[in-house]
């Protein structure tokens, strides 16, 4: 099978049909998918979910929406933590991270706001012994920051989702035992830098990501002279993830099933809460 290690199921782009792209992408091959969690608001949506399909879930408070949080999120993610700490779908702490893209958070207060909760959050990740799902834009060299400041272990690890900084930094989060997310953006050819890296980092440090509903691969983009033509983009779902794994096989040039056997080893290896992750994939082979 397939897995997709980030999907935001919860998002309301899937309110009218959640249960249905769920069963869609389960028919294509995706036998499980990991919902990460933005803000405190959707804390139980994303495990309700998770449990409700038997896929994975994750809580964090996510750097675009630390401008809107507050100290009681950060005191109830971590009663969230140890209250749900033997829950076998709770495999991490995410999404959290920096973006240092966005304008309105690259002021020098936001910065030092998005470096109180990225770190705070690590901490929490320790804690209770959980790998970290982050988010990263323009950010990394100070993204490898905190994990040094952490002494983070690579017994704890993660996942680097949508990487995009450079092979120096690929490596530096490689060895700090992270994998590194590929998504819908190496399907465009012009993403040289990504499709670059894509093809040659150590398949063992990769997995595969839609970041659905967002980052759609380059077959379902609609130009914005299309767009203007009536042209409607279609919506991007976890459906979507076995032709994003065939255009990286096409890349590395090895065979799609082997790639689909590494990147679904590679998370398993890394989520060792991922217990369930051996039934169903008992069950998706019946």
């Amino acid at each position: 099978m397939w897995i997709d290690s980030h999907c935001h199921l919860d998002a309301p782009e899937f309110d009218a049909d959640r249960a249905a792209v769920r069963a869609l992408a389960r028919q294509a091959g995706v036998g499980l998918c990991v919902i990460p969690a933005v803000a405190r608001s959707n804390f139980a949506a994303v495990r309700e979910l998770a449990q409700q399909h038997g896929d994975a879930y994750a809580l964090g408070i996510h750097p675009l929406y630390v401008p809107q949080a507050n100290e009681e999120d950060l005191d109830f993610l971590a009663s969230e933590l140890a209250q749900h700490q033997n829950d076998p779908h709770l495999v991490a702490v995410g999404e959290i991270g920096l973006d240092y893209f966005v304008p309105e958070l690259c002021t020098p207060a936001m910065r030092e706001r998005q470096w109180h909760f990225y770190t705070v959050q690590l901490a929490l990740a320790k804690r209770f012994d959980l790998p970290v799902i982050v988010h990263l834009r323009r950010s990394a060299d100070m993204l490898l920051k905190g994990l040094r400041d952490k002494a983070w272990t690579k017994t704890l690890g993660g996942i680097v989702h949508a990487f995009n900084g450079s092979l120096q930094q690929a490596q530096s989060c490689i060895d700090l035992g992270f994998k590194l997310g590929f998504g819908g953006t190496l399907t465009y050819e012009r993403s040289q830098q990504i499709r670059r890296l894509a093809r040659e980092l150590p398949l063992e440090s990769l997995v595969l990501e839609t970041d659905a509903p967002d980052i759609a691969p380059q077959w379902l983009y609609v130009t914005a002279a299309e767009r203007a033509q009536g042209r409607v983009m279609q919506k991007n779902t976890p459906t979507e993830l076995p032709k994003i794994g065939a255009t990286l096989a096409k890349l590395r040039a090895i065979d799609v099933m082997e790639l689909q056997t590494q990147t679904t080893h590679n998370i398993q290896s890394l989520f060792k809460r991922f217990q369930f992750a051996q039934k169903a994939q008992k069950d998706f082979a019946k």
